[in-house]
This record gives C-alpha cells, sequence and structure tokens, in this order.
C-alpha cells in the first residue's frame, strides 16, 4: 500500500485544503440531526483540553485532486458548522470575524446532486444555527484549531478502499453491506467502465435506508443463496460477504465457465455484432460478477422483492385465499411465525426468479404446505428451527436449483400432516390444511 503522508491536521487546515474533492461515487450526504449535535457537543465536553481528535480523514490523490474515500459525513457537516458561525454570529470579534472570512473564502465546495443529500443539508443546517448561538468565542476557536483530524493521504483508490475497510472493521463494526460496496466500488476502479457512470450504478443502493439494505441481504440473498447449496444460513455477518464476491470480467483469466458471462456483458454493453439487450439476466445463485453488474444485481432483486405482492394479485381462487390468510391470521406477528413467512418468501421469489410467474399459483400452494407443515408441527419456533428444517429436513431451495421444469416444483410430493399443535393462532392455516387435503381430524 502506498501511503503518501499521515498528517495530523486542524479542522480550518482540513476544510481549507486546495483540490479536496468528494468523488461522483460517495454515498450522499446522510447524517441526521442527532448526529450533528453529537458531533457539536463532543466538541464541547473536549473544550478544556489541548486538542480533541474527532476522527480520521482518508483521501486519494489523483493528480491534483485529493478525493475523499472516508470521512465525508463529518467533514461536509464541518462546512456546514463553519459557514453557519460566519453567517449568523455578527456579534464576534473583528480577529474572529476575519479568520472565519478566510476560513470560509478557501473552503472547498462539494456540489451536491443527490436530493437526499439536499434534504439532509437543509435540515442540519437549521439544526446548526440554533446550536451556534450558544458557542462562545474560545470554543469556536478550539473547534477551528482544536480539534483535529488524521489525514491520510493514499495514492491509489483500491488501496484507499481496502484500508477504509480495514479501520472500520477494526472500530466501529460496519454492517456486511458496507464492506461489499466499498469492495465493489474498488472491483469498478479495476474496469474498463469510465467513471462518470458510478454515481447512476450507485444511486439507487444509497436511496435505500441501511435497514433496506440489511435486510434485502439477510433475509433473502444469503439465506436463498447458502439453503440453495444446503448450507446452514442463519445470521449474515461480515464473514459470510465472500458469498457476494466473484469474478471481475476485465481482469479475470477466461475460462471455459466464464464465457457466458463474457458474452453476456458483450450483449448488454453493446459490441460490433449480435442484438444488444437492455439487462443483465440476473440469477440469484449464478456467480456474482463484481463491479457494476453487482450493484445493479441489488437494484434488480430490491424490486423483485418489493414486487412479490404484484406477482400475487389476480390468483386463482385457493391461492388468493393462501395469501389473505397469511397476511391476516392470528399468530402472524409472532416471532416464530414471521421466521415462516420469511421461509415462504425466500422460497417463492426462488421459483419467481427461476421460472417467471408461470404457474405461479401451483407454486404458491406447494410452497405453503411446506414451510406451514413447520409452523403447524411446533409449538415454538426460532430461526434455528427454520434453518434445520430447510438444510436437514426437506430443502425446496435445492430442488428449486437443481430443476430443469417448473413441474419438478410444483409436484412435489409432501407428506399429509399426522399430528399438529392445536392453537387458535394458528386456526385458519389449520383449516386451510384441512381444505386443501393436508391434514384429516
Amino acid at each position: 500500500m502506498a501511503i503518501i503522508s499521515t498528517t495530523i491536521i486542524s479542522v480550518s487546515t482540513l476544510l481549507t485544503t486546495r483540490c479536496l474533492s468528494i468523488p461522483h461515487f460517495q454515498r450522499p450526504y446522510k447524517w441526521s440531526v442527532k448526529n450533528v449535535v453529537q458531533l457539536i457537543e463532543d466538541v464541547e465536553r473536549f473544550r478544556d483540553k489541548d486538542s480533541y481528535r474527532i476522527g480520521t480523514i482518508i483521501v486519494n490523490k489523483d493528480k491534483d485532486l485529493y478525493k475523499i474515500v472516508d470521512g465525508q459525513q463529518r467533514t461536509l457537516t464541518l462546512c456546514l458548522i463553519i459557514k453557519a458561525i460566519h453567517s449568523s454570529r455578527k456579534d464576534l470579534s473583528s480577529e474572529l470575524k476575519k479568520e472565519l472570512a478566510n476560513i470560509i473564502r478557501d473552503m472547498f465546495q462539494p456540489l451536491f446532486k443527490s436530493d437526499i443529500s439536499k434534504r439532509n443539508i437543509t435540515e442540519n443546517y437549521s439544526a446548526i444555527l440554533r446550536r451556534v448561538r450558544l458557542m462562545d468565542e474560545p470554543l469556536i476557536k478550539f473547534l477551528l484549531y482544536g480539534c483535529k483530524v488524521t489525514y491520510l493521504v493514499i495514492d491509489d483508490v483500491s488501496e484507499a478502499f481496502q484500508f477504509f475497510d480495514s479501520q472500520n472493521s477494526r472500530g466501529k463494526e460496519l454492517d456486511p453491506h458496507d464492506l461489499l460496496k466499498a469492495y465493489h466500488l474498488r472491483e469498478i476502479s479495476k474496469s474498463e467502465r469510465p467513471e462518470a457512470d458510478v454515481p447512476m450504478l450507485v444511486e439507487a443502493w444509497e436511496s435505500m435506508e441501511s435497514k433496506e439494505l440489511a435486510a434485502l441481504f439477510s433475509n433473502f440473498l444469503f439465506r436463498i443463496r447458502g439453503w440453495s447449496k444446503g448450507d446452514s444460513s442463519r445470521h449474515f455477518t461480515k464473514a459470510d460477504i465472500g458469498l457476494f464476491k466473484g469474478i471481475n470480467l476485465d481482469t479475470i483469466e477466461e475460462y471455459p465457465y466464464t464465457k457466458v458471462y463474457q458474452v453476456l456483458k458483450k450483449s448488454v454493453e453493446g459490441s460490433d455484432h449480435g442484438m444488444k439487450i437492455v439487462k443483465f439476466p440476473f440469477q440469484i445463485d449464478q456467480i456474482i460478477i463484481n463491479g457494476q453488474y453487482f450493484f445493479q444485481m441489488i437494484t434488480h432483486y430490491k424490486e423483485q422483492v418489493d414486487s412479490l405482492k404484484k406477482h400475487i394479485d389476480g390468483l386463482t381462487e385457493d391461492a388468493e385465499e393462501i395469501i389473505n390468510t397469511l397476511n391476516n391470521y392470528a399468530g402472524k406477528d409472532r416471532t416464530g411465525d414471521k421466521y415462516v413467512r420469511m421461509l415462504f418468501d425466500c422460497a417463492l421469489l426462488y421459483y419467481i426468479d427461476k421460472f417467471g410467474t408461470n404457474k405461479i399459483e401451483k407454486a404458491i400452494y406447494i410452497i405453503f404446505i411446506w414451510a406451514y407443515s413447520l409452523r403447524l408441527t411446533h409449538q415454538s419456533l426460532q430461526l434455528a428451527s427454520v434453518d434445520n428444517y430447510v438444510t436437514k429436513q426437506i430443502n425446496i431451495f435445492k430442488k428449486i436449483r437443481d430443476s430443469i421444469l417448473k413441474e419438478e416444483v410444483i409436484h412435489i410430493e409432501l407428506a399429509i400432516l399426522e399430528k399438529l399443535v392445536d392453537s387458535e393462532k394458528t386456526k385458519a392455516i389449520k383449516d386451510l390444511f384441512i381444505k386443501l387435503n393436508y391434514y384429516y381430524e
């Protein structure tokens, strides 16, 4: 790793660093008012110290530009605080006013295209204006000159992201999807794709809340990919992110198995021969294509998850009754029942991903019987119960993966229940099993 320099610099020096910039591929400004207030309160709490270290800023030196890789949220918030002090505090000494004016004159001016950034900047700036009215001159000077950052310059963007990963994994725990974002941005930097396209690739990712991304990975993609191979897939952690790292089509040696992906890539991006297809035809259990296609894949499956409800509109009477029952039965909000609904939704998504919505009613029927047999035969259900059911008893995910025709899935023979746990909370589910001839009283 080629680290050009590591220095400790003041906030005033950071904000007036020449050619500082935020690259297009960075996420929008997402700090909340709570984050901003916390930063200001931390500065106030340490004001009697000689100095206060407020974090690390990692930049990638690219020709004459210093692109912020890590620390943009904090840096932008500091910009807002200084601007608010300069614009609203007319009561300050002439000396401090002059210092602030000089900083504002030389401060880097980031541009924001994201509506998320613009909204958060507006909300946070209003909150900052209220707080800076209470700041005395010694506190403002401490913010400018006593508050320090570790300023680390790295000359290779791939190494910068790698350092970002390692720093964050040692400190505050990052979500697995954050680590994957950094990894696949790094993979884009190795490819032939121009940087101008990167904001569009990451925009859909950044429009999702962190909780949405976490749920997409842990509840759907991680479990489906794992269960389809027969692997236990309970909790998605950073130890599992290797499942979502694959091949970079611009750098990997050509093997027979990569040829189909190379052909698809040429078809998607256009070539001198053949017809261009609009979208890459993703499959949940395919080899991950690193970089741009990873971001497109995540956007695709977020749309697929969101459209699950649309796929089950206008169904046959039996299928419609199944869905209505699942949405409304008395026990649906219990923890164990939520795990079983997740199991049902995962299997249905996996079926649609492979066979489309053809014969979707029959798929709903068989997946319902398979998933909710578990609910009716267990007094208490935990995630481990669901995981064991898939990996050690009946694995419909493996059946979907190995099937060539949809009929191999929708004609699965499932056992009729002989005993079940009788509960008012699952009476509606039991009644459906009786109606569908999978339980006899």
